[in-house]
């Protein structure tokens, strides 16, 4: 028959495991990072504040740039060509996507639009592989059109070539593409 341990062998063995539980935490804590106190600047009185010069600091904007004005109504495409953006928006006319694009070394000129065509994948003139071509204008250098590049990888520099393409980020290029079926208006905006 085996000896039975005395309850007090038992407390005693379960607290100094959990006594060398918490020191190995403790000495793994010491080589952690350590969180530091944040500064906190006091905040101005009533009267403070009102004695105080007002400050010219814009406030930070929120969220992406507002739709153009001037881009059209209805469900649409939006290419903004001096902010180099592209804005999806909605039959009740709410920007439901927006996103940067790489502009090709031609840009198509202001004006109203339709999706002429689209293509799976192909080749860019700057001879990566690209993929959700969506054609909405002839240039003199050739048809514009937005895509991405199949690798994800952004357009190199252009050495010279006149390049029509609209290059997208792939995730962005995916919903372009979605979105945007044969004669989907597109509004190319300064």
């Amino acid at each position: 028959m085996a000896a039975r341990l005395p309850s007090w062998a038992w407390v005693s063995g379960l607290t100094v495991g959990a006594t060398a539980a918490v020191i190995a935490l403790a000495i793994q804590a010491e080589h952690g990072p350590h969180p530091t106190a944040a500064v906190v600047k006091p905040r101005p009185s009533v009267m403070a504040s009102a004695a105080a010069t007002p400050t010219t600091a814009a406030p930070e904007p929120s969220g992406p740039p507002a739709l153009p004005d001037a881009s059209g109504q209805g469900r649409r495409i939006v290419y903004a060509l001096g902010e180099k953006r592209v804005w999806l928006v909605d039959a009740t006319g709410k920007a439901v996507r927006t996103f940067t694009v790489w502009p090709g070394t031609v840009g198509p000129q202001p004006g109203r639009y339709s999706v002429l065509g689209r293509t799976p994948a192909g080749t860019g003139s700057d001879g990566v592989g690209i993929e959700h071509i969506l054609y909405f204008t002839h240039t003199p250098a050739g048809d514009a059109a937005f895509s991405n590049a199949i690798d994800g990888s952004s357009p190199p520099p252009a050495n010279g070539k006149q390049t029509t393409g609209i290059r997208l980020h792939k995730e962005d290029g995916v919903a372009l593409w979605a979105f945007g079926d044969p004669g989907t208006r597109v509004a190319v905006v300064k």
